[in-house]
């Protein structure tokens, strides 16, 4: 059954989660429902705060959404961040939300650009 709506949140909200925050905000068929960065002034966390979005320094916060959020995008390039989302995923018992790889975002950002978009961080660690 196809989505109307996609219910997302992004861990990580500076040089690569920043433009795809705007992309997610601009689509009228998602719903981000907060923006985790442990940077309280990071670009991405003030664009959120500005458009009404719940932001945090705790990334878990995220995760602990649970079944109401469809996918959590980690942008952070940090392989222990996303260990620790797929943690709590199974610790929660969440089946439903799909954690989204940088490499993922590389490869949407830059087929919505039409050329490659190179990220800060190395998308190989997964």
């Amino acid at each position: 059954m196809p989505n109307d709506l996609f219910r997302v949140a992004v861990v990580g909200a500076g040089e690569t989660g920043t433009p795809l925050l705007r992309k997610l905000l601009a689509a009228p068929f998602v719903e981000v429902l907060g923006v985790a960065d442990l940077d309280a002034e990071a670009p991405g966390m003030l664009l959120a705060g500005h458009r009404g979005v719940t932001t945090t320094t705790d990334f878990h916060e995220l995760a602990r959404l649970g079944e109401g959020l469809d996918v959590l995008i980690d942008v952070t390039g940090v392989p222990a961040v996303r260990e620790s989302l797929r943690k709590a995923m199974q610790e929660t018992g969440n089946h439903h939300t799909v954690i989204v790889h940088e490499m993922v975002v590389q490869l949407m950002l830059s087929l919505l650009n039409g050329d490659l978009v190179q990220l800060k961080h190395d998308t190989r660690d997964y």
